[in-house]
């Protein structure tokens, strides 16, 4: 079969899984979820930076929502494009290093990840940071077998663009130095000066949101030690940790498919003999130990070693289609089966019988919020004047999102920046302001002694299952008199 006949099948399946995709999110009946709507909100106000994150995630979703408004398909579009536009990125690595068929597979068990399923339904950084690992890595590639500039360039711009995605980009530096160091043909590159411009470029592409956090007081960067707790009191060892982060992989990338991927691992050493598969490795192995150590010493989320699973789906296919074929195919067919079961558990709890609740929705995070927004809407059209100010990020960022209000902050007190909206607004100089507050509590004594007179509006209650419901209380502070 010739390549192109390869490349038709994952065509057919990218198309297939994000129409589907698309449908099943109004089919869920989901609002947007809080980080969604939070880079919404920097997608309104571009900057070089953000309190969490470097600013692609909110580029991406400014263009989708500059070209079809501000809909919930809109805000979450760039991940439904840019995830079949990784599977094409695989089929060309797998093309280049194997053989179109593996190209083909890898794109398939890349489309059909669990972790792909879910993070398909919800705009995030992994996304262009997962398309910045897979295209420079195919441009170093390239460059390591031309005696050109232009791949080297385009190597380093991508990992610039990666970097401003995601800084988890950078540990695609050490690999690719390892993979020059260990293989005799590439070491000559360490003496020219393409691989170090290429570098260059790409902290010259990450230099502006350096200069932003410089200028902010480094906000990400504390942001990144504080969930990592580095230089915190409660790092050690917690073997626990490290084991759900481990399983957390594992479920990731497939029940049967992770199974191979761990086989594959086990077998490193023979497989380090194939250049091939050695450069796979090199793209696996080091984020992989890193992040464990990270699990063990402290804590790590389960999507932070996302990029090693770029060389993964590659890694499968071509150590297992040759002598246990089936076993590749079963491993997507299983993860494209859980997929649908959870697109559908729903679907299959009302069919059986069973009510939704807290503890089986796994989508209850993304529901409520518009109702939310809505039941607050009445409140600010009696006072549009009013500061609307949030209780914390995911009600601040709802409300902006469904309300747009005229002006809106943060209640910090203390000065010191826990998110966007506390760095961007502020409440300095509002004295004799009258304040909208959205909150959870339903007495805030210490905030209303802030100012002259308050009183309780009313109780915003969003019934979302028999034990959840999304509850906010609405208060009119008059006559702000500063922090």
């Amino acid at each position: 079969m010739n390549a192109r006949s390869h490349l038709a099948p994952l065509a057919l399946a990218a198309a297939v899984l994000t129409a589907y995709r698309l449908w099943v999110i109004g089919h869920l009946g989901i609002d947007l979820y809080v980080d969604e709507a939070y880079y919404w909100g920097w997608s309104q106000n571009l900057d070089w930076g953000y309190f969490s994150k470097p600013p692609v995630i909110a580029v991406l979703i400014a263009a989708s929502t500059k070209l079809l408004g501000n809909s919930l398909i809109a805000i979450k579009l760039p991940s439904l494009l840019l995830y079949p536009a990784i599977a094409f990125a695989l089929y060309a690595l797998g093309r280049r290093l194997y053989s179109p068929k593996v190209g083909l597979w890898a794109g398939l068990a890349f489309m059909s990840m669990p972790l792909v399923a879910a993070l398909g339904l919800f705009v995030s950084t992994d996304a262009p940071l997962l398309l910045c690992w897979s295209l420079a890595l195919i441009f170093l590639l390239r460059a390591l077998e031309r005696d050109d500039w232009a791949n080297w360039l385009a190597c380093g711009a991508a990992i610039g663009v990666g970097l401003m995605s995601k800084y988890t980009m950078a540990a695609f530096l050490p690999s690719a130095l390892l993979l020059i160091v260990l293989d005799p043909r590439h070491r000559r590159w360490l003496a020219r000066p393409q691989p170090w411009v290429a570098v260059l470029l790409a902290f010259a592409i990450l230099s502006p949101n350096l200069w932003w956090n410089w200028t902010h007081d480094f906000p990400t960067f504390r942001h990144t030690a504080e969930i990592t707790r580095v230089g915190h009191g409660e790092r050690g060892w917690h073997p626990a940790q490290l084991g759900e982060f481990i399983g957390a992989q594992w479920l990731s990338f497939g029940p049967l498919l992770g199974v191979l991927l761990g086989w594959a691992l086990l077998r490193s050493g023979r497989l380090w003999r194939d250049r091939a598969h050695r450069t796979l490795l090199i793209f696996i192995v080091p984020l992989l130990l890193l992040v464990s150590f990270q699990a063990l010493t402290g804590r790590a989320n389960g999507n932070w070693a996302a990029p090693i699973f770029v060389a993964s789906c590659l890694l499968v296919p071509a150590v297992f289609l040759a002598d246990r074929r089936r076993w590749v195919v079963a491993g997507v067919v299983i993860n494209l089966v859980a997929s649908l079961a959870a697109y559908h558990w729903p679907d299959v709890a009302r069919a059986a019988g069973i009510g939704l609740t807290a503890k089986n929705d796994p989508y209850k995070r993304a529901r409520g919020w518009i109702n939310m927004a809505d039941g607050v809407a009445p409140y600010l059209a009696a006072h549009p004047d009013a500061i609307v100010v949030g209780e914390d990020r995911e009600i601040i960022a709802h409300l902006v999102y469904r309300l747009h209000p005229i002006e809106y902050a943060a209640w910090n007190p203390d000065g010191v920046p826990k998110d966007q909206y506390e760095i961007v607004t502020t409440l300095a100089g509002k004295q004799g302001r009258d304040i909208l507050y959205v909150g959870r509590q339903p007495e805030i004594p210490a905030i209303a002694a802030r100012f002259e007179s308050g009183a309780t509006l009313g109780k915003v209650v969003v019934p979302i299952h028999p034990d959840f419901r999304r509850e906010v209380y609405v208060f009119l502070l008059k006559g702000f008199k500063g922090y």
